[in-house]
């Protein structure tokens, strides 16, 4: 039997659930019956939302919810100057790419700015899965091999070909022939050596890293499969929520290159300030990647993505094979992005992830002593994983984690789940998170804990 889905399965509604809805909602879940089996709904109780602001939303009754889940209202739900962006861009023009307009020149100069000179060159898509399409087929063309390796329970996509480099769809969905994957870094289980690797150095840990990649290209080497790339997102975020020791993923692209492959950044969730430490995820570990992409925090809620390059590593691609993406950077899209990012720099979010990221994980990682299903807490800037075990071990507890969702949802607070096991809590809410957000996600929480006596 295929496994489900880690970030898409492990607490979605399913259709037996139905029985237990008020009848609005009933009616609702059925009528989506119109849109096939493949979508999903968050909680056996689905949340029908209509309205929201900051990291605040509204249900059609009019309950108020604390945002600990988006990204994609990178800097808060309905921000003023980015819906003025977008009403003020949709009243004049909206088309594509093969018209000049300096929406996109001015917006692809400014966020060029924010990433090391390396990377010069960036093109744009609607959403992450076409921007690692995008960059996968780059890195093949520039390297002339096929073989991409990715993290055990890592996610980038959903077109057919970021589908089989994301084992975290479940086992119904099949990986590519020319894929292998690492071991996800996890500090929390491993050891190397002997020793927990939450207290290896970030050299130590780099080195079994590195090794384990070396072992996936001579296993790609001997079916016959030129590596092309390694792609990854610097706090391996489906994985887990993995971010430290900072420095330990230098000797692994130091690796990377020296066997003929190229890093593709994954940005989609550690960018656009998310870590507090810097703009990208990826300065954060002292990097410079040849390719780089990201989607969802862009432009606020729009479909907007990129894949930026360094200018040697994309000319083999671009020299020689046209590209066109209809809705990709389109004027609406980019104004709604340069909106974003001047809020992002104007209210500093980065300063904000790091100032309220803290004292999020400290108050979550609080309540460890008496609550002994927390196993471990850990994150950077306002992207934290709080992981759930059966006490007294580091079993990971899925149904308790899912009860743990269930019932902050019931306490008006949404967030989700990841990891391998399912079992660890995604707080990653929207940029502007502050303080009394902090205090009625603990409230709830702990109030949740107290309910299911955990």
């Amino acid at each position: 039997m295929a496994t489900r889905s880690t970030i898409m399965d492990t607490n979605s509604f399913r259709p037996e659930m139905a029985a237990a809805l008020d009848p609005e909602t009933r009616k609702l879940t059925e009528e989506r019956e119109v849109l096939g089996p493949a979508y999903r709904l968050f909680y056996r109780n689905p949340v029908h939302l209509v309205k929201g602001r900051g990291s605040h939303l509204w249900d059609a009754d009019g309950v108020e919810y604390l945002d600990v889940y988006n990204n994609v209202a990178s800097v808060g739900h309905c921000h003023p100057r980015v819906v003025e962006a977008i009403t003020r861009q949709a009243s004049l023009l909206n088309t594509h790419t093969r018209y000049l307009h300096e929406n996109i020149l001015n917006y692809a100069q400014d966020i060029l700015s924010t990433m090391p000179g390396p990377i010069d060159r960036i093109m744009f898509q609607c959403t992450g899965s076409e921007a690692n399409d995008l960059a996968v087929r780059v890195a093949q063309a520039y390297t002339g091999g096929e073989g991409v390796i990715v993290t055990h329970e890592a996610y980038h996509g959903n077109s057919a070909l970021t589908s089989k480099l994301s084992p975290a769809l479940g086992t119904a969905q099949t990986l590519g022939l020319k894929m292998r994957m690492v071991p996800t870094p996890d500090t929390y289980r491993l050891e190397i050596d002997g020793e927990p690797a939450e207290s290896c150095s970030a050299e130590a840990f780099g080195a079994w890293m590195s090794a384990e990649v070396r072992k996936a290209v001579a296993d790609m080497e001997r079916h016959g499969v030129k590596f092309a790339a390694f792609l990854a997102d610097s706090i391996f975020s489906s994985d887990g929520v993995y971010p430290d020791p900072v420095g330990y993923l230098q000797p692994v692209i130091d690796t990377v290159h020296e066997l003929g492959g190229v890093w593709i950044a994954d940005e989609v969730q550690p960018g656009f300030t998310r870590t507090g430490d810097a703009f990208w995820g990826f300065e954060r570990q002292g990097i410079v990647p040849d390719l780089v992409t990201s989607g969802k925090p862009m432009a606020n809620g729009l479909p907007t993505s990129l894949m930026a390059a360094r200018h040697e590593v994309l000319e083999p691609f671009a020299g020689s094979i046209p590209y066109f993406n209809t809705f990709g950077g389109n004027p609406v899209c980019m104004a709604a992005a340069q909106a974003t990012l001047d809020v992002m720099r104007d209210e500093d979010t980065m300063g904000n992830a790091k100032r309220v990221g803290a004292i999020f994980k400290d108050a979550v990682a609080s309540l460890q002593g008496a609550h002994p299903c927390i196993g471990d807490v850990r994150g950077a800037g306002l992207y934290i994983g709080c992981e759930i075990v059966k006490p007294g071990s580091k079993d990971p507890d899925q149904q308790a984690a899912l009860d743990i969702l269930e019932t902050l949802r019931d306490n008006h607070v949404l967030t989700s789940v990841c990891g391998r096991y399912g079992n660890i809590l995604k707080l990653r809410p929207p940029l502007v998170f502050s303080e009394d957000d902090v205090d009625w996600f603990m409230d709830a929480f702990t109030k949740t804990l107290a309910t299911l006596k955990l």
